[in-house]
């Protein structure tokens, strides 16, 4: 047994795909924790090829990729240095594990297979991943180390065969994607494992935007006595030395200081400006463009770029229509100047004159109705997809969820784009964070401070402007409550029944929840988006198209 540990905990942000990227990202973290006189490095799940990986693990070609890297980091740890734990691809004997290797002396000196394989929500492990058998400590200069790959630890078998092994703490690497309150779940669960073990816990966790998932590290360790030792920094990347040494027969972590617990409001708000930089960054767009009308949501959604990008990278179009008002044009000038990005205008009249021209003869004797309403939002989506086309730069779109949830957006109109930030940001939401950041700054952001936008942005009511006078209260409940019911359909999986019980008027239950099945349809047409809720549209809701269930009590 040796007599301590000095553990460096590296929470990177993994370019999925990129092999020589995240080999040099896992040396970088290794050469920073040598200065720092750290024993062992631990990194997160997967990261030699980044998390989820999906169906490239079932490319021969990636999965050498991955070997070969394991390969070289194995080589490494010959120089007398830290020893190292990455994640990645374990092929053997016609399956694949996603596995956890311990490296040093210059070799693989241990490998763990994850047992508990997660299928629900955004994973699909059990479709590309064998499950490993359940796994006993691994060895490293003295030390049992009971090592568990992200799912293993959320059920208590695989920690509890662990300790009943010998391990002298339990070290979890992860791929586990935020979402609003996961943090807690996180520490809860953590908690209830030390108390079931008696042993030390150790989180640690990837960073970075993955399509719609964000991973925001939040790395942590809990002593034997269940206090927290350590926490790291949220949604960037980092590198923290722990120290660990025997107290009596326990393996306990010297306590470090702890930051601030972070608002809500700014958790949410970080996700979406990391989600919407990695997909940019990764992706390797220039820039993105929006269409920005003067309204709430796509004030917000200019401000989160611009926290992100940085002003440079943003360009805004106001795109007037005769129904366009004077406040709605003076908005998003003054939305564009507290950001310190252009608005450039383009009248999209001169398009809705072609268009109704062109259609006259075969509208002849119809009254004007939503059709037009929608010319007007696809004539906007195609001078911006024409924009994106000619700059390079991604369309960035500005619906919310309470919007994609009952299906009031136009497809091939202001559902044109190639990300949203919004998508999993109910409305009310929207008005909640849009006050936050005219209060506050958010750590990271590469935009001013103070305002974003004017006050009349928040407080004149909502408006898509495609006739006289409207307002989203013409089409849809107040948002209060439209909100409180899709909570309970989406994320709660109600029946109109029992939000009818909980307060709610059922006629208005049974229109929304209409809306929301015949919007499904629309949603799969939609962009990613970041995911915010336990519930947001794509992997973690599936739901057929073509669907003839209505039994609405359950």
């Amino acid at each position: 047994m040796a007599d301590s540990l000095r553990l460096a905990i590296a929470q990177i942000n993994p370019h999925l795909g990129q092999i020589a990227t995240n080999l040099a990202l896992i040396r970088a973290a290794r050469a920073e924790a040598a200065e720092l006189g750290a024993d062992l490095v631990v990194t997160p799940e997967f990261s030699i090829a980044g998390y989820p990986p999906e169906d490239l693990v079932r490319k021969p070609a990636f999965l050498a990729e991955c070997e070969k890297a394991l390969d070289q980091l194995a080589q490494d740890t010959g120089d007398g240095g830290p020893g190292l734990i990455v994640g990645g691809p374990w092929q053997e004997d016609g399956q694949v594990y996603n596995a956890a290797f311990v490296l040093d002396g210059g070799r693989i000196i241990a490998r763990r297979a994850k047992h508990e394989l997660p299928n629900y929500g955004v994973f699909d492990d059990k479709r590309v991943f064998d499950s490993g058998p359940a796994p006993g400590p691994v060895v490293f200069r003295g030390n049992r180390i009971g090592l568990l790959i992200c799912e293993d630890w959320w059920f208590p078998t695989v920690a509890e065969t662990l300790m009943e092994s010998g391990a002298e703490m339990l070290l979890s690497v992860n791929g586990s994607p935020w979402e609003d309150g996961k943090q807690d779940d996180r520490v809860t669960l953590a908690v209830e494992r030390v108390v079931e073990t008696g042993l030390a816990f150790v989180f640690c966790g990837q960073v970075g935007g993955q399509d719609e998932l964000v991973f925001d590290g939040g790395s942590f360790v809990l002593n034997p006595d269940r206090t927290l030792a350590c926490q790291m920094k949220l949604f960037e990347s980092d590198l923290v030395v722990t120290d660990w040494e025997y107290v009596g027969d326990k393996l306990v972590c010297m306590p470090q200081p702890l930051p601030d617990e972070p608002y809500r409001m700014e958790l949410i708000y970080r996700a979406m400006m990391l989600g919407l930089a990695d997909y940019v960054r990764k992706n390797r767009f220039p820039g993105v463009i929006l269409g920005l009308s003067g309204g709430i949501d796509s004030a917000l959604s200019a401000a989160v770029a611009v926290d992100a990008l940085g002003a440079d990278k943003v360009r805004t179009f106001m795109l007037p229509s005769p129904y366009t008002s004077q406040d709605s044009l003076d908005d998003a000038a003054k939305c564009a100047e507290l950001l310190g990005i252009s608005c450039d205008t383009v009248p999209i009249t001169p398009a809705m004159d072609a268009f109704n021209g062109a259609l006259a003869p075969i509208f002849a004797g119809r009254q004007a109705d939503i059709t037009e309403e929608n010319i007007q939002s696809r004539a906007r989506g195609l001078i911006l997809m024409a924009i994106s086309n000619k700059l390079g730069h991604m369309v960035l779109t500005t619906g919310n969820k309470s919007e994609m949830s009952v299906g009031y957006a136009t497809l091939y109109g202001d559902m044109c784009g190639g990300f949203s930030v919004l998508k999993d940001v109910y409305k009310t939401l929207v008005f909640d964070l849009c006050r936050w950041r005219n209060e506050y700054f958010p750590e990271g952001g590469l935009g001013p401070e103070g305002l974003v936008m004017p006050e009349r942005v928040i407080t004149k009511p909502p408006s898509a402007e495609l006739k006289p006078n409207q307002t989203d209260q013409d089409s849809l409940p107040p948002y209060d409550e439209l909100d409180s019911i899709l909570s309970g359909l989406i994320e709660g999986e109600q029946s109109v029944d029992a939000l009818a019980d909980r307060g709610h008027d059922r006629a208005t239950v049974l229109r929304v929840w209409r809306m929301l099945d015949r919007a499904e349809y629309k949603r799969r047409q939609a962009p990613p988006g970041v995911k915010i809720t336990r519930r947001a549209f794509g992997r973690d809701r599936r739901y057929p198209i073509t669907n003839g269930f209505t039994a609405l009590v359950s």
